[in-house]
């Protein structure tokens, strides 16, 4: 891959609990992303997954500068927007828009579609000459999808498919770089998500766009994604190829994850090994030791409690190049992803 548009190295963001109403006191921290690092090409698509809770969200909101990050770096081009502020964070901001999960908050139901759309030429008077800036967000609703007359509505008199478009509408308006969609269609239904994914395909090849592309549905994130990030417990555990995560997953958190995906064909869903996780995903204020996988891992030892293992390509792999040559954060990411009998649930429920 050529140089990174976007590197995100280190990337931590802890939130305190304190106790106390005078002398307040730190007895604690929320460790919502714990150490993420991840690069993203020109043109590419990134999809990071996991359960509800792991810290996508939060990775998202630290790329587009909606929070600061507790210690890391994020640079774009090769500049580190972390220690940017004013003009020249501004500046940066153009060029990382985001498009948010739940399209019926996250437009001012009191501003018109064109006010919507047109408001980042208020905040950046530069992208856009006054006197052209109706034409363009007009020519914004065109490119995706929605008719330019409508410019007068308002977000209650559409669909959330429509809802949505109008917010990957206004992301576009400043001509980003870089767009973060945060669970863009999850809230969408299924018929209207194909259509949205189609668009958001459509529009990276026309604009040339990187996606960091977050969700929790795997079948989506596989027909969209160039590469995959697989986040657990505010960290990513297993990244790779499209095709070597979900033919050839080597960690036991992305193995349960995949075989809980729906199988469309009854006889391949009973031959597919279900993968049943016992036990509840650790606060994210006590973080087990070692790898934070094993309190939930049938494979787990006693060097899963002692060592963190590093997110690496394993030795046995580097040896006999596949694809299964990916990184994986786990000390035994080689062995088979059969579970024994005794250990399924069958009364359990799968990972989210």
């Amino acid at each position: 891959m050529a140089e990174p548009i976007l590197e995100v190295t280190g990337l931590v963001k802890h939130y305190p609990l304190t106790r106390g109403v005078l002398f307040r006191k730190q007895i604690g921290a929320v460790k919502a992303v714990d150490g993420v690092d991840f690069t993203l090409g020109r043109a590419e698509t990134l999809g990071l997954v996991g359960e509800s809770g792991c810290g996508k969200s939060t990775v998202a909101k630290l790329l587009c500068h909606l929070e600061r990050p507790t210690v890391g770096t994020v640079r774009f081009k090769g500049e580190d927007v972390t220690r940017l502020s004013g003009r020249a964070l501004k500046a940066v901001r153009r060029n990382i828009q985001m498009v948010f999960q739940d399209p019926y908050t996250s437009l001012n139901p009191r501003m018109t579609v064109g006010d919507i759309v047109g408001e980042p030429y208020d905040i950046h008077p530069e992208a856009a000459p006054k006197g052209d800036r109706r034409r363009r967000v007009r020519d914004l609703l065109d490119v995706v999808g929605l008719d330019p007359e409508y410019v007068n509505r308002y977000p209650h008199q559409f669909s959330g498919g429509q809802r949505q478009r109008i917010g990957i509408a206004r992301a576009l308006a400043l001509r980003p770089e870089v767009v973060v969609a945060d669970e863009p269609v999850s809230a969408l239904d299924v018929s209207v998500q194909a259509q949205v994914v189609n668009l958001l395909e459509r529009l990276q090849r026309e604009f040339e766009l990187s996606y960091l592309f977050i969700a929790h549905d795997l079948s989506v994130v596989r027909h969209i994604s160039d590469r995959v990030g697989v986040m657990y417990l505010g960290r990513i555990v297993e990244t790779g190829r499209d095709a070597e995560i979900y033919d050839h997953p080597t960690h036991p958190y992305t193995q349960a994850l995949l075989s809980a995906v729906p199988v469309p064909d009854p006889g391949a869903r009973e031959r597919r090994e279900r993968i049943i996780l016992t036990g509840d995903v650790p606060s994210p204020t006590a973080i087990p030791s070692g790898c934070r996988f094993r309190t939930r891992c049938w494979k787990a030892r006693e060097r899963c409690a002692r060592e963190v293992p590093a997110l690496a390509v394993p030795a046995v792999f580097r040896q006999a190049p596949g694809p299964a040559a990916h990184p994986s954060a786990c000390h035994f990411a080689e062995e088979k992803p059969v579970v024994p009998a005794p250990e399924v649930r069958p009364d359990g429920d799968g990972p989210g």
